[in-house]
C-alpha cells in the first residue's frame, strides 16, 4: 500500500522509540531522519503538514551568498551544500534553476555594483566547493541593457546600463516539500499523524490529546524531539527566541508580463538589504520580504502590516517602468522565523541564521533556528543529539518520494504539472484519483475553476495519501490556493468534492 498521513490518532502507536513534535519541514526531516535509522518513530502536529513557518517562505532553496556577506561562511558553505542535496539527490521533481537578476541602474551605483560582482563570484565558489554541477547552477555573468530587457520587459529603461545574472534554486512549493517529506517518512515505517496536540512532554513520556475525538494519548519513548518552530519556546521552558516576521506580496503573473526572472531591487541605504520580484509555476509573482520583530504571543496565522506592505511596493517601485499600486496586491502572507535570543543584539535582521539543538532538563531535544534549505542537516544533528544506539544518518543519498533525474522527470508522459508536483508519483495520483472517483482523466485533470490551475485528481490524493481533513488542508497547504482570496473562493466547491468522493477523511487507512 503507498504511505499515506493519517489525521488523529486513532489507532497511534504507544510505544516508540522516537516522537517527533511539529510536522513543518524540519519535524517531517527529523521523522525521515529517525525512521531511517532504524527508531520507530511517531510525528505528529497539532494542526496539519507545513502549518507553521514552513508555508511561508519565498520558496526558494538559497544557497547561502546572503549569509556569506554577512560574515557568515559556516552557515553559507551548509546552505550552499544542502542546496546542492536537494536539487541533485533528495528532490529534484521539487526544484528547478532559478535566474536572478540585479539590474544596474541608477539605483546601484558603482561601487555597489562591483561589490555585488564580488558577492556573485564568490557565491559561485560555493557553489563549487559543494560540488554543485553548474549543468545544476549555471556560472553568473555580466548581461547587457537589451538582454535585461528581454528577460525582464518591464524594467525602468532610464539609467539601465546592464544586469548581472546569477542562479539559485526555486521550489515548486515548501508545503509540498514538507508534504513529500512526511510522505517519505511514511513509506519508511513513520506514524506521521496530524490532529495531535502535545498536552505535556518529558524526554520519555507524551500526552496528546486527538483533535477530531478530544481523546487522550500516552505515548512512552526513548527520545522526544521539540521541532516546534516559533513555539519551540512553549513547550520547552529553557528556549529564547526572538522571532522575527517575513512578509510577501502576491501579485497576479500579468502585472509584470513576460518577466522570465526573479529580479533583485536594492533597498535604498543598505547594501546587502534586497526586495526581490519571484515569478512562480502557477501564474502568480511573490515580492518580498521583509524582517521586523515581532513581540508578545506568537499567532497561528501571522498577518502582514500595511507598512510592510507599503514597503515592499515602494522598493520594487524604483526597479519598474510600471509603477506598482495596492490594487495589483491579490493576496499577501507572513512568516515567523524563529531566531534564537543572542544577547547585546537588538535587530532581528542581525540574528544568526544557524539552528542550534538543545536539551532540556527534562531530557526534551529541541531543534532551532536555521532555514528551510538546510532542513536535512538540522534533522540530521538533532537525530544525532538523542542519543540512541542506531544506524548512521542516510538522508543526504535517501531520494524523496517521486524524485528522479530531471532527464527522466522530462521524459515522462504525464501532465506536467502533476509531474511538477509529485514527480514519479504523477502517475500514482492519477490512478488513484481514477480508482476513489471513477471520474474520466478530462474530469479529473481540467483545472478546478477559470485562472486556478489545481486539478480534482490532486485533491483526491491530498486527502487518501496526504492526510487532508479539510478545506483548509486542501487549499491552504496540499495546494497554495489560498494565497489568493478570490481563488480560494472558486475552488472551495471542488475542494468538498474531493473530500465527498473520498473514504470520510478521519478514518485509518
Amino acid at each position: 500500500m503507498s504511505p499515506r498521513i493519517t489525521p488523529g490518532l486513532a489507532g497511534a502507536p504507544t510505544e516508540v522509540d522516537v516522537v517527533v513534535i511539529g510536522l513543518g519541514v524540519t519535524g517531517a526531516g527529523c521523522a525521515l531522519d529517525a525512521v531511517t535509522r532504524g527508531l520507530t518513530t511517531l510525528a505528529v502536529d497539532a494542526h496539519d503538514l507545513a502549518f507553521g513557518t514552513s508555508r511561508w517562505s519565498s520558496k526558494l532553496v538559497h544557497g547561502g551568498l546572503r549569509y556569506l556577506a554577512r560574515g557568515q561562511v559556516g552557515v553559507a558553505h551548509e546552505s550552499a551544500v544542502e542546496r546542492g542535496i536537494l536539487m541533485e539527490v533528495t528532490a529534484p521533481h521539487l526544484t528547478h534553476a532559478m535566474p536572478m537578476l540585479l539590474p544596474l541602474n541608477s539605483s546601484v551605483g558603482g561601487f555597489q555594483g562591483a561589490l555585488t560582482r564580488a558577492g556573485f563570484a564568490a557565491g559561485d565558489l560555493l557553489r563549487r566547493s559543494a560540488h554543485t554541477s553548474a549543468e545544476t547552477l549555471p556560472h553568473p555573468r555580466r548581461i547587457s541593457a537589451t538582454e535585461a530587457l528581454a528577460l525582464a520587459p518591464d524594467l525602468r529603461h532610464a539609467g539601465l546600463r546592464g544586469g548581472l545574472l546569477s542562479w539559485d534554486g526555486q521550489l515548486e512549493d515548501d508545503a509540498r516539500l514538507v508534504t513529500t517529506i512526511a510522505r517519505t517518512a511514511a513509506s519508511y515505517g513513520a506514524h506521521v499523524r496530524t490532529r495531535a496536540r502535545v498536552l505535556s512532554a518529558t524526554g520519555h513520556l507524551v500526552e496528546l490529546r486527538d483533535e477530531l475525538t478530544g481523546a487522550t494519548h500516552t505515548v512512552t519513548a526513548r527520545a522526544v524531539v521539540n521541532a516546534t518552530g516559533v513555539w519551540a519556546d512553549t513547550l520547552v521552558d529553557e528556549v529564547r527566541l526572538r522571532p522575527s516576521r517575513g512578509t510577501h506580496l502576491v501579485l497576479r503573473a500579468d502585472t509584470l508580463p513576460g518577466l522570465r526572472v526573479a529580479v533583485t531591487a536594492p533597498v535604498p541605504g543598505e547594501t546587502n538589504r534586497f526586495v526581490l520580484v519571484l515569478p512562480q509555476p502557477d501564474g502568480t509573482i511573490y515580492v518580498g520580504l521583509t524582517d521586523e520583530p515581532i513581540e508578545g504571543d506568537v499567532p497561528d496565522v501571522p498577518e502582514p502590516t500595511d507598512g510592510e506592505i507599503g514597503f515592499l511596493l515602494d522598493v520594487v517601485a524604483a526597479a519598474f517602468s510600471r509603477p506598482l499600486r495596492r490594487c495589483d496586491v491579490v493576496g499577501a502572507f507572513a512568516g515567523l522565523r524563529p531566531l534564537l535570543e543572542v544577547a547585546g543584539q537588538t535587530e532581528t535582521a542581525d540574528l544568526s541564521r544557524t539552528h542550534a539543538v538543545l536539551r532540556s532538563a527534562s531530557g526534551v531535544v529541541t531543534v532551532v533556528g536555521g532555514k528551510l534549505t538546510t532542513y536535512r542537516r538540522m534533522a540530521e544533528d538533532a537525530i544525532d543529539a538523542i542519543g540512541l544506539d542506531a544506524g548512521p544518518c542516510v538522508t543526504a543519498r535517501t531520494p524523496l518520494l517521486g524524485a528522479a533525474p530531471r532527464a527522466d522527470l522530462a521524459a515522462l508522459e504525464l501532465p506536467a504539472r502533476l509531474v511538477r508536483r509529485f514527480g514519479t508519483d504523477a502517475a500514482l495520483v492519477l490512478d488513484n484519483a481514477r480508482e476513489v472517483t471513477g471520474l474520466d482523466d478530462q474530469t479529473l485533470l481540467a483545472p478546478v475553476a477559470e485562472g486556478v490551475p489545481v486539478t480534482l485528481a490532486e485533491l483526491v490524493f491530498g486527502v487518501t495519501h496526504e492526510g487532508a481533513a479539510d478545506v483548509g488542508d486542501l487549499l491552504d497547504r496540499r495546494t497554495r490556493v489560498g494565497l489568493i482570496a478570490e481563488d480560494r473562493a472558486l475552488a472551495v466547491a471542488a475542494a468538498e468534492r474531493a473530500l465527498a468522493l473520498t473514504r470520510p477523511p478521519h478514518t485509518v487507512p
